[in-house]
Protein backbone atom coordinates (compact mmCIF):
# COMPACT_ATOMS: atom_id res chain seq x y z
CA UNK A 1 0.00 0.00 0.00
CA UNK A 2 1.13 3.40 -0.71
CA UNK A 3 1.02 6.19 1.89
CA UNK A 4 0.86 10.22 0.43
CA UNK A 5 0.24 13.51 1.84
CA UNK A 6 -2.45 14.99 1.00
CA UNK A 7 -2.35 18.33 2.60
CA UNK A 8 -1.00 20.04 5.45
CA UNK A 9 -2.12 23.18 7.56
CA UNK A 10 -0.20 25.67 8.06
CA UNK A 11 -1.47 28.37 10.57
CA UNK A 12 -1.07 31.94 9.73
CA UNK A 13 -1.89 35.24 11.28
CA UNK A 14 -3.58 36.02 8.13
CA UNK A 15 -4.49 33.33 5.67
CA UNK A 16 -4.75 34.99 2.91
CA UNK A 17 -1.42 37.10 3.46
CA UNK A 18 0.55 34.00 3.80
CA UNK A 19 -0.72 31.97 0.57
CA UNK A 20 -0.46 35.20 -1.33
CA UNK A 21 3.06 35.43 0.15
CA UNK A 22 4.18 32.16 -0.98
CA UNK A 23 2.24 31.94 -4.38
CA UNK A 24 4.19 35.20 -5.51
CA UNK A 25 7.28 33.61 -4.65
CA UNK A 26 7.22 30.60 -6.32
CA UNK A 27 4.88 31.44 -9.03
CA UNK A 28 2.09 29.43 -8.00
CA UNK A 29 -1.76 30.19 -7.68
CA UNK A 30 -4.59 29.73 -4.70
CA UNK A 31 -6.19 26.83 -5.52
CA UNK A 32 -9.07 27.05 -3.50
CA UNK A 33 -11.00 28.53 -0.52
CA UNK A 34 -13.31 26.93 1.80
CA UNK A 35 -14.15 27.35 5.59
CA UNK A 36 -11.23 29.23 7.24
CA UNK A 37 -8.94 27.49 4.67
CA UNK A 38 -6.91 28.53 1.64
CA UNK A 39 -5.18 25.80 -0.44
CA UNK A 40 -1.93 26.29 -2.47
CA UNK A 41 -1.78 22.88 -4.60
CA UNK A 42 1.98 21.77 -4.73
CA UNK A 43 3.76 20.01 -7.99
CA UNK A 44 2.98 16.48 -6.21
CA UNK A 45 -0.63 16.79 -5.59
CA UNK A 46 -0.15 18.32 -1.76
CA UNK A 47 -1.98 20.66 -0.75
CA UNK A 48 -1.14 23.85 1.63
CA UNK A 49 -3.89 25.04 3.52
CA UNK A 50 -3.30 27.88 4.87
CA UNK A 51 -6.07 28.59 7.73
CA UNK A 52 -5.84 31.65 10.73
CA UNK A 53 -5.49 31.66 13.70
CA UNK A 54 -4.51 33.60 16.39
CA UNK A 55 -1.13 34.68 16.45
CA UNK A 56 -0.15 33.78 19.48
CA UNK A 57 -0.85 30.29 18.85
CA UNK A 58 1.62 29.65 16.19
CA UNK A 59 4.53 27.40 16.35
CA UNK A 60 6.98 27.64 14.12
CA UNK A 61 7.24 25.15 11.53
CA UNK A 62 10.14 23.90 8.95
CA UNK A 63 9.17 23.41 5.29
CA UNK A 64 11.30 22.72 2.63
CA UNK A 65 10.48 22.66 -0.95
CA UNK A 66 12.15 20.79 -3.37
CA UNK A 67 12.01 22.96 -7.05
CA UNK A 68 14.19 22.91 -10.07
CA UNK A 69 16.88 24.99 -10.85
CA UNK A 70 14.63 27.55 -12.98
CA UNK A 71 12.23 27.53 -10.07
CA UNK A 72 15.20 28.45 -7.72
CA UNK A 73 16.80 31.07 -9.77
CA UNK A 74 13.51 32.81 -10.13
CA UNK A 75 12.34 32.32 -6.57
CA UNK A 76 15.68 33.66 -5.68
CA UNK A 77 15.41 37.16 -8.04
CA UNK A 78 12.00 37.42 -6.11
CA UNK A 79 13.80 37.18 -2.45
CA UNK A 80 16.23 39.67 -2.92
CA UNK A 81 14.03 41.81 -4.88
CA UNK A 82 11.66 41.90 -2.08
CA UNK A 83 14.46 42.45 0.12
CA UNK A 84 13.37 39.42 2.03
CA UNK A 85 16.15 38.34 4.63
CA UNK A 86 17.70 35.09 3.64
CA UNK A 87 20.36 32.97 4.45
CA UNK A 88 22.46 29.81 3.53
CA UNK A 89 21.92 27.90 6.58
CA UNK A 90 19.41 27.10 9.11
CA UNK A 91 20.94 28.53 11.96
CA UNK A 92 20.79 32.12 10.02
CA UNK A 93 24.59 32.79 10.59
CA UNK A 94 25.51 33.24 6.80
CA UNK A 95 23.29 36.08 5.72
CA UNK A 96 22.01 37.11 2.34
CA UNK A 97 23.02 33.63 0.23
CA UNK A 98 22.81 30.57 -0.64
CA UNK A 99 24.34 26.74 -0.03
CA UNK A 100 25.66 24.54 -2.55
CA UNK A 101 24.79 21.40 -0.32
CA UNK A 102 24.94 17.69 -2.52
CA UNK A 103 25.97 19.87 -5.29
CA UNK A 104 22.39 22.33 -5.38
CA UNK A 105 21.39 25.74 -4.28
CA UNK A 106 19.51 25.87 -1.18
CA UNK A 107 18.36 29.20 0.58
CA UNK A 108 16.46 29.86 4.03
CA UNK A 109 14.13 32.53 4.62
CA UNK A 110 10.97 33.28 6.91
CA UNK A 111 7.30 33.76 6.10
CA UNK A 112 4.80 36.78 7.66
CA UNK A 113 3.70 34.23 10.36
CA UNK A 114 7.64 33.33 11.52
CA UNK A 115 7.67 29.49 9.76
CA UNK A 116 10.93 28.56 8.02
CA UNK A 117 11.00 28.13 4.64
CA UNK A 118 14.01 26.18 2.65
CA UNK A 119 14.41 25.82 -0.95
CA UNK A 120 16.61 23.59 -2.58
CA UNK A 121 17.16 22.23 -6.20
CA UNK A 122 19.10 18.32 -4.96
CA UNK A 123 17.21 16.80 -1.75
CA UNK A 124 19.35 15.89 0.94
CA UNK A 125 22.22 13.50 0.44
CA UNK A 126 21.90 13.64 -3.32
CA UNK A 127 20.11 12.28 -6.41
CA UNK A 128 20.23 8.49 -6.14
CA UNK A 129 23.19 7.12 -8.43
Amino acid sequence: MSVDLNHTIVHARDNRESAEFFTRLLGLEITGEWGPFIAVALGNGVTLDFATIPADSITPQHYAFLVSEEEFTAAYARITDRGIEHYADPQRKQPGTVNHNDGGRGVYFMDPSGHAMELITVPYGGWDA
